[in-house]
């Protein structure tokens, strides 16, 4: 099972390339699962509804109000629209919420990649998976489509999770043999932005070694990195989804920055 994080600026081909990739590693024997994110979309929706985007840390922080529109756009229209193009190419994918479906339980997160305390409102950070609605859709021969959305214990309160970190969660507990997220960069850089410092490859140990180096999206990118190997999963990839034969490289065990343990 290879669990695949689609987000960022890697959706905006209107998902053709990223539907058709997934369609050939199928026919090929591969056993997907998509985490979705949608920062882009969420800016968009939180600009029209006139609430302002405040990040920290590479979080985006998520007020009652902000949370209201993040699960709008994460599990009733991006979602949905992600699998609504897996299926014109073929693909039986079903969108999946990672709260109502009761996959993702989170509690709040509290401290930043690098350790600092801060206060992000309704950001969750993923305690469990339970993965019988994920394992029912992967055996009816179907293609979950998650969205990070996830609720507390009880379920009386929904988090906004980072969609890397949601992924990494979810790629251990399925003991995933890849987890490979898409997103607009080529992979990790090691002196972020200069681009001829991307790191092809590199144990988890040096990158936990490094992590707090990493600022803005980068930092929750590696986090997911070290989390889905501690968690369980073999091996991480992190490429460039605007690339449109990046995912086909990637299922072949080429190209941006590949994490083992």
């Amino acid at each position: 099972m290879i669990v695949i994080k689609f987000g960022g600026h890697a959706m905006t081909d209107e998902h053709g390339g990223f539907a058709k990739a997934i369609a050939e590693a199928i026919s090929s024997g591969v056993t997907p699962v998509v985490v979705h994110g949608g920062g882009p979309q969420i800016g968009e929706a939180l600009k029209a509804a006139g609430i302002e985007s405040s990040f920290v840390g590479g979080f985006r922080v998520t007020t009652p109000e902000t949370f209201t529109v993040v699960e709008r756009v994460l599990a009733d229209e991006v979602g949905p629209s992600v699998a609504k193009s897996l299926k014109e190419h073929g693909v039986n994918a079903v969108a999946i919420s990672g709260r109502t479906s009761g996959t993702l339980v989170a509690e709040p997160l509290t401290t930043l990649v690098d350790g600092t305390p801060a206060d992000l409102g309704l950001v969750g950070v993923v305690t469990s998976v339970d993965t019988r609605a994920l394992n029912e859709l992967v055996s009816a021969g179907k293609v979950p489509v998650i969205s990070p959305i996830a609720a507390n214990e009880y379920g009386s309160v929904g988090f906004n999770v980072n969609a890397d970190l949601a992924a990494a969660a979810i790629a251990g507990a399925l003991d995933a043999q890849w987890l490979i997220i898409m997103t607009d960069v080529e992979g990790i850089y090691k002196n972020w932005p200069d681009k001829s410092s991307l790191i092809s490859s590199i144990c988890a140990e040096e990158l936990e070694s490094l992590k707090a180096t990493f600022a803005e999206g980068m930092a929750p990118k590696v986090q997911a990195c070290l989390d889905a190997i501690e968690a369980g999963a073999k091996a991480v990839r992190i490429i460039d989804g605007t690339n449109p034969s990046a995912l086909k490289d990637a299922l072949l065990g080429v190209g941006g920055t590949l994490v083992v343990a």
